[in-house]
């Protein structure tokens, strides 16, 4: 970054008042010279005013210059402003340029003391391959080995690489090395399990987007692997990109396509995206591949309800309860059946506890004769939890339950 002069700073050394000429930093030159001459300083300091003398020269000088190229032969005081400003800024700059390498430079530290101890030490055994990357953290790349070192006495004696790695120097076990030869491709299955590898870190460290992306080298190392695109159809769903997920997914379904789990996933990640047909589409497919799997027809069911198909939801809904119920079910089976009572009962029963099943049994009683078990469920969903649909029910109820004339008491 170039140097940006100071004209305050001078202005400040000269003792000068903008706006001024070539002149008046002629006189006050001389002026400061008679005051700040070494042949007046007091004993020992005649380097002290030797070197001021020297700045105010500097600066005088400078001012000069910049004197005869102003318009006028003046410079105003908006110029002083202006540089000003700009010697400000960049002292800011430089300020944070040095703060931001003083921390580089103790981040370099602290990562040298962490992961290279054998910095300062001679190795103890020459190096024969040059490259080689870790299997157990593929993701730092291929590194150069600088060194083999030993640890320990006896029996218990470690080896220990000392390779430079993209992230850095990193001290690694010596047998966690794979030397690379780069005069031959690595196999497909290597890189996979590389990849692989290293998307498991990444999923562990939260970092789906991350894992994604290495997941993506694997795929292209074997496009077929159902392990490998199923992963992938993971990291792109927990990272939210739904349209690349849908598109793995479908990768997985070609590669492995008599099985239901790559089409469950299908159903979920459509859903997500808003398109229910296709979703509905594969929520069918998973049923085809497992007729057995109650929450694969529960779920064809609500697909199938979502898009106003009650007749198709009742039939798969059905199925779904008579393979094995749950709450869940039985109550999409409820709006199915427009409210039917015994789905709602079942679902009572199979979950005593759930406030949303009582509410459904209550509602749905509401719409038969028999509004005293309507208000005798509504007061059990109200012991279970507040509800004020169900609160509204129990009034309705309550006042339109016919009033009965107390008996005149006998004579």
């Amino acid at each position: 970054m170039p140097t940006v002069f100071d004209v305050e700073q001078a202005i400040l050394l000269l003792e000068l008042e903008p706006p001024f000429d070539k002149r008046t930093v002629q006189l006050a030159r001389r002026r400061m010279a008679k005051r700040w001459h070494p042949d007046i300083a007091p004993p020992g300091r005649q380097h002290e005013h030797q070197r001021h003398l020297q700045a105010i020269n500097e600066a005088a000088d400078q001012l000069e210059e910049l004197a005869e190229t102003s318009r006028g032969g003046k410079i105003s005081r908006n110029a002083v402003r202006a540089s000003a400003a700009a010697a400000r800024k960049a002292r800011a700059e430089e300020g944070r340029r040095a703060y931001e390498a003083q921390q580089r430079a103790a981040e370099a530290a602290e990562d040298r003391a962490k992961h290279d101890p054998f910095g300062a030490r001679v190795p103890d055994h020459s190096v024969v391959h040059r490259y080689a990357r870790c299997l157990s953290y593929p993701e730092w790349g291929v590194g150069s080995v600088t060194g083999i070192y030993f640890s320990g006495e006896g029996d218990d004696v470690q080896q220990w690489a000392r390779v430079l790695f993209q992230p850095g120097v990193r001290t690694v076990p010596a047998g966690s090395l794979q030397f690379v030869d780069f005069s031959k491709p690595d196999p497909a299955a290597d890189r996979v399990e590389r990849f692989m590898t290293a998307a498991q870190h990444a999923l562990a460290e939260g970092d789906a987007a991350l894992a994604a992306k290495r997941l993506v080298y694997a795929r292209d190392a074997d496009p077929r692997n159902p392990v490998v695109l199923r992963q992938l159809t993971v990291a792109f769903w927990q990272a939210r990109d739904l349209a690349a997920a849908a598109r793995a997914v479908r990768d997985w379904a070609r590669a492995d396509p008599d099985r239901p789990t790559a089409h469950r996933f299908a159903a979920r990640i459509y859903e997500d995206m808003g398109a229910l047909d296709l979703a509905r589409d594969a929520a069918r497919r998973e049923t085809e591949r497992a007729p057995t799997d109650a929450s694969a027809w529960e779920r064809l069911g609500r697909l199938r309800l979502r898009l106003a198909d009650r007749d198709g939801a009742r039939e798969a809904l059905e199925r779904a309860c008579a393979l094995g119920p749950s709450l869940e079910g039985l109550l999409d089976l409820t709006l199915g059946r427009d409210a039917e009572v015994a789905a709602c009962e079942a679902a009572t029963a199979l979950a005593p506890e759930a406030l949303a099943a009582w509410s459904r049994y209550a509602h749905a009683l509401a719409r038969t004769d028999r509004p005293s078990e309507a208000i005798e469920a509504c007061e059990h969903a109200l012991t279970l939890g507040r509800d004020a649909e169900v609160a509204e029910l129990l009034a309705r109820l309550r006042a339109a339950q016919p009033r009965v004339l107390p008996a005149e008491s006998a004579a």
